[in-house]
């Protein structure tokens, strides 16, 4: 085994100020408003991760990663891994708020010769660390990319966003086994606890808790975090930032279909989208009125 004990790299505190606090929720709720409009637009795709995963989305790419939108490539950059590419609309609508592509170029999500098909494809466009599909995948890449840059005594991080249902993948747990004996400390899994797939329930199809003694059983440190809360997740970050001994994983417990009240919950909009008109309508005045809310809460 590799002597690869090279420390964690020390960054900037994470603390998030109230005037960052209230730009990052605006930033998640256009970005919400634009995975409704491209899905619209597109006629398919999968509505409750991707709305109830973009508070992580925007928190990533605008508080914790190390990246530059103009430099996708640059060396020195985070590597953010999204193994469950399904949810890639969250991915798209947050990365062109980022400036790594057009706005404009959203409303051709999986059309034909779009860059953005309805999954990731690597550096299509640039910033797309890894093709994604087969759920369970992404875990292992993102360990793999962790051990190289131990290997290599680089500084910057990997980050995995991965689905509940695909912790029903047997790789998943190879990928946990590998993270665990090898002290990925650089690399941060974060698990969409959303509880639903798309028969079902998670714990109806296939019973996933305990979950966090799962992966403490794998040599994993855990977090837990409310996934819809970008305060609590960001904590929830720097505390995996101060582990410099073990790979963590963060369970953050979102609402699928976050802001839409008629999707909440409801595993039936796993994979579907809202129809053109009266349906797509109601979805974005209930996002507007979510942002209301959050308006008034902060003054």
């Amino acid at each position: 085994m590799l002597n690869l004990s090279i420390g964690p790299k020390a960054r900037k505190s994470l603390h998030l100020h109230e005037k960052k606090m209230k730009h990052l929720e605006e930033v998640a709720l256009a970005i919400r408003e634009d995975i409704i409009k491209m899905l619209v637009e597109a006629g398919s795709g999968h509505s409750a991760g991707s709305l109830g995963m973009a508070d992580i989305f925007t928190a990533l790419y605008f508080h914790v990663l190390v990246h530059d939108p103009k430099r996708p490539n640059w060396n020195n950059r985070d590597r953010l891994i999204l193994s469950n590419g399904h949810i890639c609309p969250a991915q798209y609508a947050t990365m062109a708020r980022a400036g790594y592509f057009p706005k404009k170029l959203l409303m051709t999500l999986r059309k034909f010769g779009s860059p953005l098909q309805g999954h990731p494809e690597r550096w299509s466009p640039p910033g797309i660390e890894t093709t994604s599909g087969p759920l369970g995948s992404g875990s292992s890449q993102a360990a793999g990319l962790a051990y190289a840059a131990l290997m290599d005594k680089s500084q910057w991080r990997v980050y995995c966003l991965m689905s509940d249902g695909e912790l029903e993948c047997g790789q998943t747990w190879e990928a946990m086994l590998f993270a665990g004996r090898n002290k990925l400390y650089n690399c941060t899994f974060i698990i969409d606890r959303n509880n639903i797939q798309i028969d079902g329930n998670t714990e109806d199809v296939m019973p996933l808790d305990p979950l966090a003694a799962k992966f403490e059983a794998f040599n994993l440190n855990v977090e837990r975090c409310a996934g819809n809360s970008i305060q609590d997740f960001v904590m929830a970050v720097e505390r995996a930032h101060g582990v410099s001994e073990k790979a963590t994983v963060i369970i953050a417990d979102t609402i699928p279909g976050y802001g839409v009240k008629f999707m909440e919950h409801d595993f039936l909009w796993h994979g579907k989208t809202p129809a053109r008109g009266k349906e797509a309508d109601e979805a974005i005045k209930e996002l507007r009125t979510l942002g209301g809310k959050i308006i008034s809460e902060h003054q």
